[in-house]
């Protein structure tokens, strides 16, 4: 399995390659170069558990990789890390399986690839005979960043450096980041939004001078997001294992179709939901859920990409982004994997702001169904599915739940089972799930940890061991900086 650019198919790297460059220096991003189909069934699929079905999954996308090299990544990623020993389990509420995706060390979907990552990266690099140290660099709305860093502390001859949006996250995910320990980590909050902090990183990827000075001295850049391949080809695998689970547990039967509803900001999560379907998961539609920032659904409506609008910050910051990197990719295979076309159009969303696609090309998105939650949908949402189920969903996860509700009512939405990608721990957004159960109420004066003790309070649900860790934590990173200083920022951290 090679691996092309989607903005130049002359480009050929295996996946340890790929996922040791992270970005093409092209710009483009890294796709397989055929989508390889599961090898065993679903039913032989659905005995096995989530470690075993991840190598079932990976090992057709990363097949550069030996067999005791993968199992030794998978093993060392998905254990006592997790709180629960399914890996993710699926919670059943208001009609709908939730696939909870935060059983992981930082409470947030991220950990399901980011634990991974650093075992991947260090493998690629052993297998590729380098001997550089490699500087892992990430922009993040908010879990990214703690998640990467989560992984990659102290792994030896790696460095890790995370750029966040200024008053962009939840003041938990600020804290999860400025206290991260380790020796090798840096954190820095950048004056703007999350788009200015990804373009800013991918600036640094492509330029060419500067990485020639960087590597004149020992060290080679890479990413932990979901630009990186090695990010995304974990995530396909708890899709697999959504449908696995409800097999297993009678709720299906061989063949039968499931909608998956994800919150989406980036694109990389659902990406991985299209990619498990073409590698042969048998699912109807994909509901791409997208919160007040719907640049997403009004691309899915009417086949044009335009950034140029108001930035908004919401209760679902990680999915405050207006331009979501991973659509690049589905606009390459939906273009029949035309890295021209595909050039082209991220040319016009860098130069023009906005990019149409061919009629032809719209016919591809139909695998999807799109639509956008407001804000006061998405807090009512919370009240409606606790008030009349006793189960709680984090922000992000009600604006998935909220746009699925829609699409329900309006008839647009099959009866299959509808499998939710639950992507945080309700706990990582205290306040705003506190104001959602009780409106009206008056809570100005407590700070986000204080909020924390109010939902336990509220909902009897004892806090993560995540939160109690940030509880009493150092403040170990503590610089702001503009947007054109992140070059600079990055030279320092490496001296």
């Amino acid at each position: 399995m090679n691996y092309n650019s989607t903005r130049n198919k002359g480009i050929r790297l295996t996946a340890s390659e790929a996922i040791l460059k992270g970005l093409s220096d092209d710009g483009g991003l890294f796709v397989p170069e055929s989508i390889p189909k599961l090898e065993k069934s679903m039913r032989e699929l659905s005995e096995l558990d989530y470690k075993e079905l991840a190598f079932e999954v990976m090992h057709l996308l990363l097949d550069d990789f030996t067999e005791e090299e993968l199992k030794k990544c998978i093993e060392r990623a998905y254990g006592d890390n997790f709180d629960d020993e399914e890996i993710v389990p699926m919670s059943f509420a208001d009609g709908t399986y939730y696939l909870e995706l935060y059983h992981g060390p930082t409470i947030a979907f991220k950990d399901m690839a980011l634990q991974i990552l650093p075992h991947l990266l260090t493998t690629a690099a052993k297998k590729n005979g380098v001997s550089d140290e490699i500087v892992i660099l990430t922009s993040t709305s908010g879990d990214t960043g703690k998640a990467a860093m989560a992984g990659f502390a102290d792994v030896p001859n790696t460095r890790i450096m995370v750029f966040f949006p200024d008053g962009g996250v939840s003041d938990v995910q600020r804290l999860q980041m400025v206290t991260q320990k380790g020796q090798n980590v840096s954190v820095v909050s950048v004056k703007g939004n999350f788009d200015d902090c990804q373009t800013g990183m991918k600036k640094i990827l492509q330029d060419a001078s500067f990485k020639e000075e960087i590597t004149s001295k020992g060290f080679r850049f890479s990413s932990a997001n979901s630009i990186n391949i090695g990010r995304l080809v974990p995530q396909i695998v708890y899709y697999v294992y959504a449908y696995c689970n409800l097999l297993r547990n009678e709720k299906i039967s061989e063949g039968d179709k499931i909608n998956i509803c994800v919150p989406t900001g980036n694109f990389g999560n659902i990406l991985a939901a299209y990619l498990a379907k073409k590698m042969g998961v048998p699912i109807d539609k994909l509901i791409c859920a997208s919160n007040k920032n719907n640049v997403l659904t009004d691309f899915f409506e009417t086949g044009v990409y335009d950034r140029r609008r108001d930035f908004h910050l919401t209760m679902s910051p990680s999915m405050d982004i207006l331009i979501s990197s991973n659509l690049e990719r589905l606009i390459y295979f939906i273009s029949d994997c035309d890295d021209k076309v595909t050039s082209d159009m991220m040319s016009k969303l860098s130069e023009e702001g906005r990019y149409e696609i061919t009629d032809r090309m719209r016919e591809g998105l139909s695998d999807f169904l799109a639509g956008y939650a407001s804000e006061e949908e998405t807090a009512g949402e919370i009240k409606r599915v606790y008030s009349d189920t006793g189960y709680l969903i984090d922000t992000h996860t009600a604006v998935a739940s909220a746009v699925a509700f829609k699409l329900k009512e309006e008839g647009k939405l099959s009866d299959a089972p509808l499998v939710t990608a639950s992507t945080a721990s309700p706990y990582k957004f205290a306040r705003n799930i506190v104001l959602a159960l009780k409106p009206g109420e008056d809570f100005g004066k407590l700070n986000d940890l204080q909020m924390v003790d109010e939902l336990e309070k509220l909902t009897e649900m004892p806090e993560p061991s995540a939160i109690r860790e940030i509880r009493e934590a150092k403040i170990r990173h503590d610089k702001l900086i503009a947007m054109e200083d992140m070059k600079a920022a990055v030279a320092e951290f490496l001296n």
